[in-house]
């Protein structure tokens, strides 16, 4: 753990305030689920919370079984990082911060398809680029994105198709989380 040498009061509410600086860094949003720790030491830790996070191995799942019958790479993440991948290399991408044009991509809560010219990487510094991507809706909330990724293997996929599978995995996974 490290200090940052910022002290914040607590308000008669009990709440608050994380530095602007911080939220920034972190990437912490308005809105965002926020867990909270303790420990015997009197320590009080806010760690950012993600709901598709807790279906991390069961993504996985989906994932590896989207990759295997349909030839997709294939990458699940939560508003932030990678939380599965299926036909990519686990190393280059488990746990990599998402680029900002995948975020953008995400907070438009539509299907997005690349056209012919575009190519947005979906981590940063990453040497693929999504080819479609959706949006996990859970009860209203962004809470996650399913996304295909070109690899010199899956580039002759039919766009329709590879939507549709896209589009249903981001569902599912967005009813998984509601239930």
């Amino acid at each position: 753990m490290k200090a940052t040498g910022i002290v914040r009061r607590i308000d008669d509410l009990g709440r608050v305030v994380i530095p602007k600086e911080i939220r920034r860094t972190m990437r912490i949003r308005e809105g965002d689920p926020l867990e909270i720790y303790t420990d015997r030491d009197g320590e009080v830790i806010f760690k950012k919370y993600s709901p598709i996070g807790e279906l991390s191995q069961f993504a996985a799942q989906y994932a590896e079984t989207l990759h295997k019958t349909c030839g997709l790479s294939v990458l699940i993440c939560d508003r932030d990082a990678v939380i599965a991948c299926a036909g990519l290399p686990r190393k280059e991408y488990a746990d990599r911060k998402l680029s900002a044009e995948f975020e953008e991509v995400i907070s438009t809560r539509n299907l997005y398809t690349a056209g012919s010219n575009e190519s947005i990487p979906a981590v940063d510094g990453g040497q693929h680029f999504v080819s479609c991507a959706m949006p996990i809706i859970t009860e209203g909330d962004i809470t996650g994105c399913v996304a295909s990724i070109v690899t010199p293997e899956n580039q002759n996929l039919q766009p329709g198709l590879e939507a549709k599978l896209i589009q249903t995995a981001a569902g599912f996974l967005g009813r998984q989380l509601e239930n």
